[in-house]
């Protein structure tokens, strides 16, 4: 029997491709949206993991997050330099990170940090050291800048119409191993360059500079540089590239649109985003801001898996209209069969058989094309920001397999059962 039905399958390969192709493609995009987020899931809760507090200026919750731990680019409003100093030096936090981020290297991110997240953003460092003063940098595992190039900060990105900074060129001395974030694709250096690029960190100086130049009427920029020099050099403060970094706080300081804060204990965690909540400022654990995305996102998925069901659904009714005409146009050759003496069963089994062999590989090639195309939607996701999409079946998806198999199944029924009640003789007639 197998081989009369292989042999009849190759009789009508053309048809049989297309019923697998059209089960295939509608198979895959379920299968395709499901993997999907899935990865979206999985990474960007992976990604958040090592951020345990978030801390920025009242606003959106969500887009502090996106911000500060995918690095989206939008415009945060700042927090004063107290909230900073206060935090650096309250015993319930181990460490705490400003990030300054506005310039950009070739469309890479250069975000302003300290050393703490240097090395708490990932295992250790591939190659080279952390940077240790303001002319130096380090770069993520995937952002693809060798050591020792030297980078001119731009102001925005290139394609925004962003100008380049010309005070200061930094080194690359150090890449981060894979931390599987969008830091992968970020270059990290001083929060002091950064303050000191945009003419900020001074507060202290800037304040005696401005009183004394109030008291003699005059104007140092203007004095120095004319109103041309003055306007080219927007940004203009004290750079020097071989400074030593001055991480305590205490002097050189300015505000920045976000905090990373790793708490001591679990406790500390709680008790800093209370205190956090109010007054100016925010405080959130980014894991909680995705649970709210979560749910947006699973509500997107379930319109999909809808689209994807009446997809599946279409062709399912296609199918059984199209293997109804078939049976028909095939009454002599099982007329043929039942008069040779072939039982009902058997011609049953084989018209069943034919379907069912066509909807399992046209599921089995939509499982592969579905995977296939989350995994090249992941990868672009991951070189665009660096963030990983772990695309992987789970138990959950044999579930899957197993009740379109099982429809499958049921939809063969329909054509074979016709084929059943076919009589030989009416068949031969026809």
């Amino acid at each position: 029997m197998i081989r009369f039905i292989l042999a009849d399958l190759r009789r009508v390969w053309p048809g049989a491709l297309a019923v697998v192709l059209l089960v295939a493609l509608a198979t895959a995009l379920g299968v395709g949206v499901v993997l999907q987020e899935r990865a979206m899931r999985l990474g960007s809760a992976r990604a958040a993991d090592r951020f345990d507090l978030v801390i920025g200026a009242a606003g959106s919750e969500t887009q502090l997050v996106l911000s500060s731990v995918f690095l989206q680019p939008s415009p945060l409003p700042l927090m004063p330099v107290e909230t900073l100093r206060k935090l650096a030096s309250d015993p319930r936090v181990a460490w705490v990170a400003p990030i300054g981020f506005g310039d950009s290297y070739q469309g890479t991110p250069i975000v302003g940090t300290t050393t703490a997240l240097v090395n708490a953003l990932s295992d250790g460092l591939a190659e080279g050291r952390a940077f240790a003063a303001e002319g130096e940098a380090v770069v993520g595992a995937a952002a693809g800048i060798p050591l020792g190039t030297r980078i001119k900060p731009s102001h925005g990105m290139a394609e925004e119409g962003g100008h380049a900074h010309t005070e200061l060129a930094y080194t690359v001395v150090g890449r981060l191993k894979p931390s599987h974030t969008a830091w992968d694709k970020a270059v990290l250096v001083p929060i002091q360059a950064v303050w000191h690029l945009h003419g900020l960190g001074h507060a202290e100086e800037a304040a005696d500079h401005d009183v004394h130049s109030e008291h003699e009427g005059s104007k140092p920029d203007d004095a120095e540089h004319g109103e041309a020099g003055h306007e080219e050099h927007e940004h203009e403060g004290a750079i020097d590239a071989a400074a030593p970094l001055d991480e305590s706080f205490a002097k050189t300081a300015a505000g920045v649109p976000a905090l990373l804060v790793k708490p001591r204990t679990i406790a500390d965690a709680y008790k800093l985003r209370q205190a956090y909540r109010g007054e100016g400022t925010l405080a959130v654990f980014p894991a909680e801001v995705l649970t709210r995305l979560y749910a947006t996102l699973g509500d997107a998925r379930t319109v999909l898996v809808a689209v994807a069901a009446g997809a599946q659904f279409l062709v399912a009714a296609a199918l059984i209209f199209v293997t109804v005409i078939h049976v028909g146009q095939r009454r002599r050759q099982i007329g043929a069969l039942r008069a040779l003496g072939t039982p009902r069963l058997t011609v049953l089994a084989i018209v069943w058989s034919e379907l069912f062999i066509l909807l399992a590989l046209g599921i089995g090639a939509g499982f592969a094309l579905g995977y296939l195309g989350a995994l090249t939607i992941s990868g672009w996701v991951t070189s665009w920001s660096g963030m990983v999409l772990p695309v992987a079946f789970t138990r959950a998806d044999l579930g899957l397999a197993a009740l379109l198999a099982g429809f499958a199944a049921l939809l063969g029924l329909a054509p074979a059962l016709l084929a059943y009640r076919q009589s030989p003789a009416a068949a031969l007639r026809g």
